[in-house]
């Protein structure tokens, strides 16, 4: 994977331009995950191919800390900024959906360990257990304070957010010490839907955090990003 420009992101879809019919079920034209070892062996692959984005992300830190976002958005406010006012770690991300933000929605509302997964790399992420490739709709009924991307199977405070505030289908935004996770949904012409992240993170002058700190600054980004294209292509496969 090399470096992508804004023409280059344009043209794949991270920035604005495309169109689509919106008036599918999120619960339809889910597609079948792979079994076995061909899904692992995919998932191996996946995590290979990405191993230079892994190890370069400190190294071009400037650039893939507003991957896929136009300059507004990058400097714009986001919902829950204050949660984090000291960040030493704040990445805002983008991409363009063909879908429109209800389609974009369920997808983010369901991310977590036990739930929906990443739709990122499974095999870093969840041991090689695939992200969800349908809506669950268990998950769609969101409460304030509710535990919220959970990385673990049994969740605490520091494996996992609650939701700090959301206004369905505009804004979701998960804190937890520290750190603070939002998410915000634009509708565009055509159907489509403006999906920007941003992730802040304050890091607390403690050796326990040393570890979290190595973590974020080598892995934040390609997971990321994948886990960007892994809600489009979902969004998208059931909006067609």
């Amino acid at each position: 994977m090399g470096v992508l420009t804004s023409s280059d992101a344009a043209a794949a879809g991270d920035l604005p331009g495309g169109g689509l019919d919106p008036a599918v079920s999120p619960l339809e034209g889910a597609v079948l995950p792979e079994r076995g070892a061909v899904l692992r062996l995919r998932q191996a692959r996946g995590v290979v191919s990405a191993l230079p984005l892994f190890l370069t992300a400190p190294l071009l830190r400037s650039w893939h800390l507003r991957w896929g976002s136009t300059p507004e958005e990058a400097a714009g406010p986001m919902p829950g900024d204050d949660l984090v006012p000291v960040a030493h770690f704040s990445a805002t991300r983008a991409i363009t959906i063909n879908a429109v933000p209800e389609r974009v929605w369920p997808w983010l509302v369901q991310v977590g360990a036990g739930r929906g997964g990443f739709y990122s790399y499974d095999l870093l992420d969840a041991l090689g257990r695939p992200s969800a490739e349908q809506v669950l709709p268990e998950w769609q009924d969101v409460h304030i304070g509710d535990v919220a991307a959970p990385m673990t199977q049994h969740p605490g405070p520091t494996t996992s957010f609650v939701v700090d505030a959301f206004r369905s289908p505009e804004h979701l935004v998960w804190a937890k010490q520290d750190s603070s996770w939002a998410w915000k949904l634009t509708p565009l012409p055509g159907g489509r839907t403006r999906l920007v992240t941003r992730v802040k993170q304050h890091y607390p002058r403690r050796l326990a955090s040393v570890v979290g700190v190595i973590l974020l600054e080598f892995g934040d980004f390609p997971m990321m990003r994948q886990m960007l294209r892994g809600i489009r292509r979902r969004a998208e496969s059931v909006a067609r």
